[in-house]
């Protein structure tokens, strides 16, 4: 990817291969995180981050995080022409996928309940519906060869995982609900690779202005 990278400069400098150079600095320092999980996945998450966010001219407020990521990641599954990120969704959903979507703790609604609990101090079990839903919904869109849809029901898993981190809703190197980090950080390590590859194949395609630009001094 580095190799890609650096062709891509050397054709052109633009929006594009600046937010490619910030997701694989972040990539780069993730991958150096080797014992500490609650690091590397926020690296890996903001080397995403600086992959999909772009500036393309919607009105503040219009769409919502989720949708940005939702939309980018149609984009790359559409160009994805090697099917390389279907191949990996079907590697990795015995292990680290399948944990991550049983996982209530990635799962907002559940964390919702929690906070929003009856009078009597119980908590609304509403969300075991939906929790199960979800999970049906990954079924289906497995067997239908959905690539898209599971990658989106990930991602919003690990956004939720991401809020908790970068909200302060947890304790680094925690021993309390270690799995979701531990997978979430595999998950990324795997697909975010795949993503930028795609990415740097299609450069045309992504040449949204980044959020923050880089300003001469």
């Amino acid at each position: 990817m580095a190799q890609r990278h650096k062709s891509l400069i050397a054709t052109e400098r633009n929006p594009f291969t600046l937010r490619m150079h910030r997701a694989l600095s972040w990539l780069q320092r993730a991958e150096a995180q080797t014992g500490d999980d609650d690091v590397a996945f926020i690296c890996l998450w903001i080397a995403f981050n600086a992959a999909y966010a772009q500036d393309l001219g919607h009105a503040p407020g219009s769409t919502s995080e989720q949708q940005r990521f939702r939309s980018f990641l149609s984009d790359v599954c559409r160009l994805d022409q090697d099917k390389a990120l279907e191949a990996l969704v079907w590697q990795v959903f015995p292990g680290p996928v399948r944990l991550l979507l049983d996982n209530r703790y990635v799962f907002q609604p559940f964390w919702d309940a929690l906070n929003n609990p009856r009078s009597d101090g119980s908590i609304p079990d509403h969300w075991r519906e939906a929790f199960d839903e979800a999970r049906q919904r990954v079924h289906r869109a497995l067997a239908q060869q959905d690539t898209e849809r599971v990658l989106y029901e990930i991602f919003v898993r690990l956004y939720t995982l991401r809020n908790q981190l970068m909200h302060g809703g947890a304790t680094w190197n925690s021993s309390v609900n270690r799995a979701q980090v531990r997978d979430g950080r595999a998950l990324l390590t795997r697909m975010l690779p795949v993503l930028l590859d795609v990415m740097m194949r299609h450069p045309e395609q992504f040449q949204g202005r980044p959020f923050y630009p880089v300003v001469p001094d």
